[in-house]
């Protein structure tokens, strides 16, 4: 896959929720993409998928993320299901620098691992780096979780 280089477009509030539509193995999948800093009523989602995001920059956001908005995704998401796919995703890899406190990929992959989430990745929106291969790791978890008849949910991917 040829690696992005330009910038992905404004994505603003009001345009939630932010819709996807890809290709793979020849079906068609929309996803719709949430910011959950955003609606007011987040804990009305019913995802099919979640994206657990942390800026490496900022040790808190990793700590918040194992203290705080793991619980609360449990919680919210994981009271009557135990087969929603979860990403700890690591943003703004283009700023990453060599000063205490940064977060290296290993250790963002072992908090993922003792976590249990099913997958890791890092990327930066700024300058698109890694962007496609997160949006097809999502894919790709989304193929998986399809039977004959078709999705396991109603309609797109929610992805929060």
């Amino acid at each position: 896959m040829r690696q992005q280089t330009t910038s992905l477009p404004l994505l603003r509030d009001l345009d939630q929720p932010f819709i996807w539509d890809i290709r793979l193995y020849n079906r068609f999948y929309r996803f719709e993409f949430y910011d959950t800093a955003s609606p007011e009523h987040y804990m009305h989602l019913e995802p099919d998928f979640v994206v657990l995001c942390y800026d490496i920059n900022d040790r808190r956001s990793l700590v918040n993320v194992q203290h705080v908005w793991f619980k609360r995704m449990v919680e919210s998401y994981m009271k009557d299901r135990d087969d929603i796919p979860i990403m700890l995703l690591g943003l703004k890899r283009d700023l990453r620098e060599e000063k205490p406190g940064v977060i290296y990929p290993q250790e963002g992959l072992k908090v993922a691992q003792d976590l249990r989430c099913d997958h890791y990745a890092e990327c930066s929106a700024t300058t698109g780096e890694l962007m496609n291969e997160v949006i097809e790791d999502i894919a790709r978890t989304a193929a998986k979780t399809t039977t004959e008849n078709g999705g396991l949910s109603n309609g797109g991917c929610a992805v929060m």
